[in-house]
Parts: C-alpha cells; sequence; structure tokens
C-alpha cells in the first residue's frame, strides 16, 4: 500500500485549547447537525455563488467532529459539503470514522462491500460534479486517525483510544481508532464482538468517542461515548468541552435499522 505512510496520520494540537464543541456520528443526518449546530448558536449559510457553507462560530468555539460523517443517512454529500468547508474555514476538526475510511476506499477504486449504508452515499454522491468527488477524496484521505488537544488533556478518537496510544502513529492504532479492539470473534449476529477499553481506562486524557451506539452518552473513567444513534432514530449529541455540557438534537426520523442493539437494552 503506497499511500500507508500519510494515511495513517495523527493530529497533535496541544496548543488548541479549546473551547470545543465535539459532535457525534452524523452518518448523513444533515437536518439534525444543522439544527444541533445552530441550537450551539453557529450561524450557517449557504454561498450558492462560491457553492460553500460560511458558518460563524460562537466566539472563540471550534467544533470536532468524532467521524463517521457519512452512510445509512439522507443525505451524507452535504454533511461532507459542510463539515469539509468548516474544517478549510479552521473552525473544525475532524476525525476517520470507518464509514468514512470505507468511502474513501470505495472512491479511489478498492474493492469494497458497497452495504451498510454505503450504496446509499454512492447514490447519493452521483448527483455531484467530478470536482466534488475529488475534494471529498483528498478530504477522506488526509482525516487523522485521532487528535490530541489541550496539552494532551483532551482526545478524540472515532472508536476510543487507550492511554499508551495517546498521540502514537501506526497502521494498527489507525485500525483500533477506527474499530475499537475486538476480541477476533464474531457474535451470533456475525458482527465482531467488540471490547470494552472504556472499562479499564485510566487515563488523564478526557477520551471523546463514538461508533458504537448507545441511549445516552456514557461517562466511564474519564472517557465518553456521544454516538447516540441519530440515523437509528435516537440523537445527534454535542460534548461541549472543557465545560462537560452535552446538548442533543432528536432524530427526525428512524433512517435505518440497527444491527446492534443500542446498548442500554443489553447491559451485559
Amino acid at each position: 500500500m503506497s499511500n500507508t505512510k500519510d494515511h495513517a496520520s495523527n493530529l497533535i494540537l496541544l496548543e488548541e485549547h479549546g473551547p470545543f464543541h465535539i459532535i457525534g456520528d452524523v452518518h448523513g443526518c444533515f437536518e439534525e447537525l444543522l439544527a444541533l449546530l445552530r441550537k450551539l448558536n453557529y450561524t450557517i449559510e449557504d454561498d450558492h455563488q462560491s457553492k460553500r457553507y460560511v458558518v460563524i462560530p460562537p466566539q472563540g468555539y471550534k467544533v470536532v467532529f468524532v467521524g463517521d460523517l457519512v452512510d445509512r443517512g439522507p443525505n451524507s454529500p452535504e454533511v461532507l459539503r459542510l463539515v469539509m468547508d468548516m474544517v478549510e474555514q479552521g473552525i473544525a476538526y475532524c476525525v476517520s470514522g470507518n464509514h468514512d475510511d470505507k468511502l474513501y476506499r470505495k472512491l479511489i477504486g478498492k474493492n469494497v462491500q458497497v452495504r451498510h449504508g454505503l450504496e446509499l452515499t454512492v447514490a447519493q454522491l452521483e448527483k455531484y460534479d467530478q470536482a466534488f468527488l475529488d475534494r471529498v477524496r483528498k478530504f477522506l484521505k488526509e482525516l487523522p486517525h485521532h487528535i490530541v488537544l489541550d496539552d494532551g488533556r483532551l482526545v478524540v478518537a472515532h472508536a476510543g483510544l487507550a492511554e499508551h496510544l495517546h498521540g502514537r502513529c501506526s497502521n494498527s492504532i489507525r485500525n483500533l481508532c477506527l474499530y475499537g479492539p475486538t476480541t477476533g470473534e464474531v457474535d451470533e449476529r456475525g458482527l465482531p464482538v467488540r471490547l470494552d477499553w472504556a472499562a479499564d481506562y485510566s487515563g488523564v486524557a478526557v477520551v471523546v468517542y463514538g461508533h458504537t451506539p448507545v441511549m445516552e452518552p456514557r461517562w466511564r473513567n474519564n472517557t465518553i461515548n456521544i454516538d447516540t444513534g441519530c440515523v437509528f432514530g435516537g440523537k445527534l449529541t454535542a460534548l461541549t468541552y472543557p465545560d462537560n455540557v452535552l446538548t442533543v438534537v432528536d432524530s427526525y426520523e428512524v433512517y435505518a435499522e440497527s444491527v446492534r442493539p443500542f446498548l442500554h437494552h443489553h447491559s451485559h
């Protein structure tokens, strides 16, 4: 793989102290994302001439997206366009989620299975021109697998990350950030059995992540999962850091059925 080196990057921004709004898995829920940002006092205008969203954040704030911008939901391309524009304007950061990574691999011609919502994203992108697709491909390629902020006190990774790996970079660490640790076995639904890394976490840094939908944001040992399953009829959640305030917008409809049950149904 010729692009291993530049495609296994992390982002270390110790001097960025926030405040941040960290937003959970969007999965193409564009209208809910607009509603959440507006609830957080962002001004968003679509400038039709430049084909760019112009976003004005509340004073001093930046957004950090935990990844999985795409798939399953109704409008992944506009989620991508908005997030790309915010990153370009210097008011947002984003880590790669496993769905973003899979879309990237599809866009560079890799043989990937077009399912789990990717088929919807591919269909939605058909209305967009090549310049937009090129921009998406470049954006997804450059996404870091985790970001370290605020003198190392805040780490954002799509599926979380154990303390001894914070700030480190390799393909295996990248895979942990995208998919989380697994046992190597599959469950009765044929899905990988995930290990609960947060149960053993004892780090100083707050780790904010998503990837596994939960009914309510879950604080455990200085980690918080903010993927509240918007695309499955749950909520889209933002964590304000460092104040630890949660802001939510209810999903407008159930866009997809979750293969995994929401975590609170199964506490074991």
